[in-house]
């Protein structure tokens, strides 16, 4: 049994970089400082329809909810950046970096068992859990407090070498490790690169999203008709949305990932949005499954699709948008119509027409009535 706090943290750290994880920081197992702030950006209702979050809201205030008699946690970062973006050409929409290759959970939840394997092997009677971005756990705040980064005016974690392209996940233990200092300095100073670039006007204080007019949110989480008046501001983005990123200047360094399962997949940096219309729910799976995207389903992927080619009308889709309009999904229908709307020939006039004819969702004829 490793008995000694500071060399079992050692051996820990070396292994977690063997396994890819770019840093490593361990703090104790206490009442994370940002628990009323979450509270406090629930009771103002920023989650949206996330009520996962406020139905878990008790569980994130202490992390023994996730680990009985949990004394420390290990937090961990595993780079994600790896090719620039392309630009999305009209027909073609962009993918937020993370979701480019394989499904992170999956990969990141293997590494954590490994790590979990290893410091049993030395310590038999050791309680241990891995968790990544599944659990309630204020990761971000854990992070600042085992001294990976600060927490940005974009709410995301930032680190001086790696700025923000990667990915958070945690080891708790109730063994007792060797705690890092928490990082207590904000490297933002006056910049507001991130606040004044988002396309949705989502940041309504440094430091406080208003997840409802997030683009992430609105494209992964949201599971109805995206609000019309937030529509234009999606832009080109299919999934996620990277913007508060990319301006920020702390990333305009950090190395490159060097895991193959996150390089990306072909077809996803850009996506090409009409051949998703031809995807039934197998054909969705095949495809998806193993991916980040496969979160916003079918229906939430075809409905982002359409709106999209609404933003940016693009003739060649039309018959695309005609199957979507007369799509099994309600959702898929409506966003259909409602992007068919913003296309001035003859045939999507009839085909609109058609539908409205037969249509019996009161969503789906609002969006036709237009």
């Amino acid at each position: 049994m490793i008995a000694d706090a500071a060399r079992l943290t050692d051996v820990l750290k070396t292994e977690a970089r063997r396994l890819g994880f770019a840093m490593s920081g361990a703090c104790p197992a206490v009442v994370p400082p940002g628990s009323q702030r979450l509270a406090d950006w629930l009771a103002a209702g920023y989650a949206g329809e996330m009520h996962y979050l406020a139905d878990r809201a008790a569980a994130y205030e202490n992390p023994r909810s996730i680990l009985d008699g949990v004394r420390s946690v290990l937090m961990l970062a595993m780079v994600y950046r790896t090719d620039d973006p392309k630009p999305a050409a009209p027909g073609e929409g962009r993918v937020s970096r993370y979701a480019w290759g394989a499904d992170y959970h999956e990969l990141i939840r293997e590494r954590l068992n490994s790590l979990a394997d290893f410091l049993r092997a030395g310590n038999p009677e050791a309680k241990v859990r891995g968790v990544v971005d599944t659990a309630p756990l204020l990761e971000g705040e854990f992070a600042q407090m085992a001294g990976l980064g600060w927490i940005g005016k974009n709410t995301l974690l930032l680190n001086k070498q790696l700025g923000s392209w990667f990915f958070l996940a945690a080891l708790l233990t109730d063994l007792e490790l060797q705690y890092d200092g928490p990082h207590v300095a904000d490297h933002c100073g006056t910049c507001r690169a991130c606040l004044d670039a988002c396309p949705t006007g989502a940041f309504v204080a440094p430091y406080v999203l208003d997840a409802r007019r997030c683009i992430s949110y609105l494209t992964i989480e949201l599971r109805g008709p995206i609000p019309s008046e937030l529509r234009n501001g999606i832009g080109d983005w299919l999934f996620g949305c990277d913007v508060c990123q990319e301006v920020c200047p702390w990333n305009d360094r950090g190395p490159a990932a060097e895991e193959p399962a996150f390089q990306p997949i072909d077809g996803m940096n850009p996506i090409r949005l009409a051949e998703l219309f031809t995807l039934d729910d197998e054909a969705f799976r095949h495809r998806f499954r193993h991916t980040p995207l496969w979160r916003a389903k079918r229906r939430g992927l075809l409905r982002n699709a359409a709106i999209l080619l609404g933003n940016r009308p693009f003739a060649p889709a039309i018959e695309s948008l005609i199957r979507g309009l007369n799509d099994a999904e309600p959702l898929v229908r409506g966003a259909s119509a409602w992007a068919l709307g913003r296309y001035s020939e003859p045939i999507v006039a009839e085909s609109l027409a058609q539908r409205q004819a037969i249509e019996t969702d009161p969503d789906v004829l609002a969006e036709l009535s237009g």
